[in-house]
């Protein structure tokens, strides 16, 4: 190859390699929210591990949480189900961007 080709190749393949860099790190940081449902299918599979269920709710509406100085935001859900013959409930928070279970309580 000559000089000029040489030089092009090398521009070409730069471009490239930047290009693919920048889109990379864009979709990194700019990561779409995990649906609602994948979370609420997810704690409903790790309770029925331990029994049944009688039912399940999460918020479709992603709500905004700080605690201390960490801000998020997150999907607030239920399970409702029998322990020893009574109606137990639980509720969760989940976060938003990356499905994490934050915390489940007994009711």
């Amino acid at each position: 190859m000559s000089k000029p080709e040489t030089t092009i190749t090398q521009l070409t393949i730069g471009s490239l390699g930047l290009a693919t860099g920048v889109l990379a790190s864009w979709f990194l940081f700019h990561k779409k929210h995990v649906s609602a449902n994948d979370i609420l299918e997810t704690v409903r599979k790790a309770f029925l591990k331990e029994g049944p269920i009688e039912g399940s709710w999460i918020e479709m509406k992603q709500a905004p949480l700080q605690k201390f100085a960490i801000k998020t935001t997150v999907y607030y859900g239920g399970i409702t189900r029998y322990e020893d013959g009574n109606l137990i409930q639980y509720e969760f928070l989940a976060d938003a961007k990356t499905g994490t279970i934050i915390d489940i309580y007994r009711l």
